[in-house]
């Protein structure tokens, strides 16, 4: 039986919910509202056939630095995860601002035999230590092998050892890539964001060790 939406247009009081006791996309709407500002992979795999494959995923993260691993979730069974599945290897682009239009686009509903390289107008390049291609319009990339998957709730969350790093010149200074010069694009609540202009390198706090 489907319940009733109980997300109230205002709050007159503390918010405390189970959220089992919410519809789907209330919660959807609550979480995703709460747990911002967050990163987007721009995965890109290939299908055992060869046709490239090419989609956004906001729910995404680093896992260990040591070797270096990444994870998504893929809330479905989408082409994205058959294709890890089937092959073992995908690609994290890391879309600036001026690929927003094409990264949006690329999360459109396409049949698993399109090429959504070619469907949103960026070039497939080849990736130096796996199979599917970088987006070459972007100025970082992390190449990735398949480490584990779990379902959990609606998703499967997908890691990824990161065997391979690129990194445009354009974005590096100081020994490491500015977050600035990358400018990526971040998923907020109901729309898209970025990085605040006002963060400069003289403004950031001493270095902390901190999982």
């Amino acid at each position: 039986m489907t319940i009733a939406s109980q997300a109230p247009g205002r709050l007159d009081r503390d918010l405390e919910i189970d959220p089992a006791r919410w519809n789907k996309p209330d919660v959807y709407q609550l979480i995703t509202s709460l747990v911002v500002p967050r990163p987007i992979a721009w995965v890109s795999t290939v299908s055992p056939n060869g046709c490239a494959n090419l989609a956004p995923y906001s729910y995404f993260n680093l896992v260990a630095d040591h070797p270096p691993h990444a994870m998504f979730s893929s809330i479905g069974e989408k082409d994205t995860l058959t294709n890890i599945r089937n092959t073992g290897e995908f690609v994290i682009n890391v879309a600036d601002q001026s690929l927003l239009e094409a990264l949006d686009a690329s999360g459109g509903d396409f049949d698993s035999e399109v090429d959504e390289f070619v469907e949103v107008g960026v070039t497939a390049v080849p990736s130096v230590r796996v199979r599917p291609p970088r987006v070459g319009q972007a100025r970082a990339h992390l190449e990735c092998t398949l480490a584990a998957t779990y379902p959990v709730g609606n998703g499967t969350l997908v890691i990824g050892q990161v065997v391979h790093v690129h990194v445009d010149p354009s974005v590096w200074h100081d020994g490491r890539a500015d977050s600035r010069l990358l400018d990526p694009v971040l998923r907020l609540s109901r729309c898209y964001g970025r990085l605040s202009d006002d963060v400069t390198a003289e403004e950031e706090p001493a270095p902390h060790v901190f999982q």
